[in-house]
Formats: C-alpha cells, sequence, structure tokens
C-alpha cells in the first residue's frame, strides 16, 4: 500500500487524527473531519495501520473552514484549526465519551458538560526551538514540525495570549537582526498575570556566552521580563538571573509561580477551574474536615480549598515545584504542605479524609495509589484528567468490583477545553464511594 488511494474518513480518534478504513487496514489521517473523502498519501506502515497525508480533499465537509493561522498544518502545535470551534468541542467531547467506553468499559449514560474556552489568545505558557535555517544558515524560532525535527520557523501564534505573541515576534526579529547569539537552543517563556511580567527558560549550548551577557540581550529586546534561567543543553548546569518567579492571580487567589513548576495554561479557564474544583464539596452536607490534594502543584487547588476545609494536606513531589507551594501555602493556615510522591503518602496515610482531589501527569495515577485509594476510602474524589486514555484506565479501577476498598460511582464529567485547536483534552469527574 505505498501508492495514494481514496478513502473517506469516518470519524476523528484522540491524537488529532482522522479514521478510516482501506482494504482491510485501519488508516490515520491528520487534519481531516468526518465524512470527507481524501486523496490519501501513504507516508508510514505498519502491520496492523497506515499512517499517511491528505494530498487532496475530494469531498469536503461541510464544516471545514480556512485556518486563520498561516503555518497551520506545517507548524505540529495545533491540529483543528480547519474546523470551527464549536465542532472542536463536540468531537472531543466524543472522543472522551468513547474512550472512556472502549478503555475503561465505562458506559457513561449522562452528559458530558463542556467548559468551552476563547478559541485564540489562551495561552500563557509557550515552547520555542531555535534551530539555524536558510542559506547561508541563521537561527530562527518557532515549532517543530508535526512528527518531526524540522523546524517551523514563525513569528506569530495566535493560540498565544498576546504578551507571548510579542516576544515570540520580538525574539523572531531579533534572530533575523543578528541581534542574538546562535547559541540558544530552545526558549520557554510563561506570563504572570495581571501583570504579564515574564519567565524566560532558556537552553543554550555547551560553551555558549554566559548567562549575564544574554540576560542583557534579551532584556532590551523583551522589556517586561522578570527572571531567566539558563540552562547548558544536556547538563544539570543551570544560571539563575532574577527572583526565579512571578505572581499568578486567579479565582482571588495568588499564586508564586517559579521557572521549573507546572501552571495551568489556559488563561480563561483557571479561574473557573478552581471553583469546580473547591466549590461543590461546600454544598454535599458533609462536615468539611479534611482535603487532600495530591499532584498539588504550587497549591492552584490547595490555597481553595483551604477556605472550605478545616484542614488541607497538598502532597507533591517535585522539588521545584514544592518550594514554590511551601511559599504559596505560608500564610495559609489550614494548608500544609508535604513533599512526596502520591504512592508514598498514600501508603503511609493513617486518616480518611472527606475529599481527596487528584491531578495527576499524563501517565495517570499509579495502581497501587489506586488501591490504596479505595482502603482509605473516602467519601469524595475530585480527578482532573489531561489524558482520556488513562483517564478511563483509572476509573474502571476506582468504579469497578475487582480489588478490595470501597467502589465508587460518577456523579459528573465535565469537559474542560483548555488547549482549543489541539486534539488535547482535560476533564474533571467527580466521584462518590457507594455504600
Amino acid at each position: 500500500m505505498n501508492s495514494p488511494f481514496e478513502t473517506r474518513i469516518e470519524k476523528l480518534v484522540y491524537g488529532g487524527d482522522g479514521l478510516a478504513h482501506h482494504e482491510g487496514t485501519t488508516v490515520f489521517v491528520p487534519y481531516v473531519l468526518p465524512g470527507e473523502r481524501v486523496l490519501m498519501e501513504p507516508v508510514q506502515q505498519q502491520k496492523k495501520f497506515v499512517r499517511g497525508r491528505a494530498t487532496e480533499i475530494l469531498e469536503a465537509s461541510a464544516e471545514r473552514v480556512p485556518a486563520p493561522c498561516p503555518r497551520f498544518g506545517v507548524c505540529g502545535g495545533c491540529h483543528y484549526q480547519h474546523m470551527p470551534y464549536e465542532a472542536q468541542v463536540r468531537y472531543k467531547t466524543e472522543i472522551l465519551r468513547e474512550t472512556l467506553a472502549r478503555i475503561g468499559k465505562i458506559e457513561w449514560p449522562g452528559e458530558i458538560a463542556a467548559h468551552a474556552s476563547p478559541a485564540f489568545g489562551y495561552r500563557n505558557r509557550a515552547q520555542w526551538a531555535v534551530r539555524p535555517v536558510g542559506d547561508p544558515p541563521k537561527p530562527a524560532i518557532g515549532y517543530f514540525q508535526s512528527a518531526s525535527s524540522t523546524l517551523a520557523p514563525t513569528e506569530v501564534c495566535p493560540i498565544l495570549a498576546p504578551e507571548l505573541e510579542s516576544v515570540l515576534g520580538a525574539v523572531a526579529a531579533a534572530f533575523a537582526a543578528e541581534k542574538l547569539h546562535g547559541s540558544i537552543r530552545a526558549i520557554e517563556c510563561f506570563a504572570g498575570f495581571p501583570d504579564g511580567r515574564l519567565l524566560l527558560n532558556i537552553a543554550v549550548t555547551r560553551g555558549g556566552p554566559a548567562g549575564t551577557k544574554l540576560a542583557e540581550q534579551f532584556r532590551e529586546i523583551v522589556p517586561n521580563i522578570e527572571s531567566l534561567l539558563f540552562q547548558a543543553e544536556g547538563t544539570e548546569n543551570f544560571e539563575l538571573i532574577g527572583p526565579g518567579y512571578v505572581q499568578y492571580e486567579a479565582a482571588s487567589f495568588r499564586y508564586r509561580v517559579g521557572h521549573l513548576s507546572f501552571f495551568q495554561v489556559n488563561r480563561f479557564i483557571v479561574d473557573d477551574l478552581i471553583r469546580a474544583v473547591a466549590g461543590p464539596a461546600a454544598t454535599i452536607g458533609w462536615n468539611h474536615g479534611l482535603a487532600v490534594d495530591l499532584y498539588a502543584g504550587v497549591g492552584l487547588f490547595s490555597t481553595a480549598l483551604a477556605s472550605r476545609f478545616e484542614r488541607v494536606i497538598a502532597v507533591e513531589g517535585n522539588v521545584a515545584t514544592a518550594r514554590d507551594l511551601d511559599a504559596n501555602l505560608k500564610e495559609v493556615p489550614a494548608a500544609r504542605a508535604r513533599h512526596a510522591d502520591t504512592e508514598s503518602f498514600l501508603a503511609r496515610c493513617k486518616e480518611t479524609p472527606d475529599l481527596v482531589v487528584l491531578d495527576p501527569p499524563r501517565a495517570g495515577v499509579p495502581a497501587k495509589a489506586l488501591q490504596r485509594l479505595r482502603e482509605i476510602a473516602p467519601p469524595q474524589i475530585t480527578y482532573l484528567s489531561c489524558d482520556p486514555a488513562t483517564l478511563a484506565r483509572d476509573l474502571a479501577a476506582l468504579t469497578g468490583s475487582s480489588g478490595s476498598g470501597a467502589r465508587y460511582q460518577i456523579n459528573t464529567i465535565t469537559l474542560y477545553d483548555i488547549f482549543p485547536q489541539t486534539y488535547h483534552i482535560e476533564a474533571l469527574v467527580q466521584l462518590q464511594r457507594l455504600g
């Protein structure tokens, strides 16, 4: 199956591709819509499937629209700009429901509520690569092409918050004018709120110029930098110039966010997400004794939970993030931080919390931690997931009859569209203990 062939797209699947079948083989194609007939060129062939690209849309869907970004389809950052935003949310909801059923055997009959976002200008964090391009080669900034290490240079990115898109444009112009050194390999930028002060993480080649010199150059190009962290590529050698953090205000709470700490990237949704996680516990009718916030990060939910519960324990395993967590909970009497991984903390836990909040990375929650949760048996678990496959697996463990300990029922599922224009899915699930 090396020659181009026609196929009709059946549905979208998690990962951004459309799924089709041809001569008994499963086919995956990006940048398409269900119902479209496309001419597909194979680019990767495996035993059970073929990946390819649509060289021509033979019958276009009525939902197809022009992409607003001139780099769409070349840059690998976005996957859905060829469809209206309302369709993106609808397809993501369908994919979430199908993934729960296929992987977790969870046939959820209820509504999956969708919390939409403004479709563009939402990201408060971005990562850019820097590579030489052209002839003669000169350093340029941009994103990698899809499934590639080839740079797609750009000076625009409409999903970025205005502060970040301004940085991208200014740095791109500086490279073009040879005002920045070619030793730079990557730049990560995070914008605080509401002052828009910036954190920059900058990776440089070994033996590149000193951070102090580069910091002066960057401050001339980007005036609102608060702090810079330089790292020699492939080493653990860091150089910090600045306080090491910015401030971010969300849902009336104030957070310190450091260079290496995770924080939600959608500036429009973060307030509602905090209220959704902390709010329902205030209306269920328990006495609000203890809440445990696992994978607590900088304390995004812990701080809000402390206004609802007598005690909050915030658990975070990352050393750098834990420093921000300590600082953010310092003035919160009801909350205290624990520096431990989730599995170790739960293994030592001797009391039953009234609420456990889970906000794990894409890998989800380890099986031993889930089993220990069932043994501890908190009345309520709130699970915020950034990967529907691991969410389905973990919900199956919590709701299924296998294993000892409490079982849980799902009360609500809400899709929070934190990443418009991409295939990524964030879901908030409220679970209640049975019996």
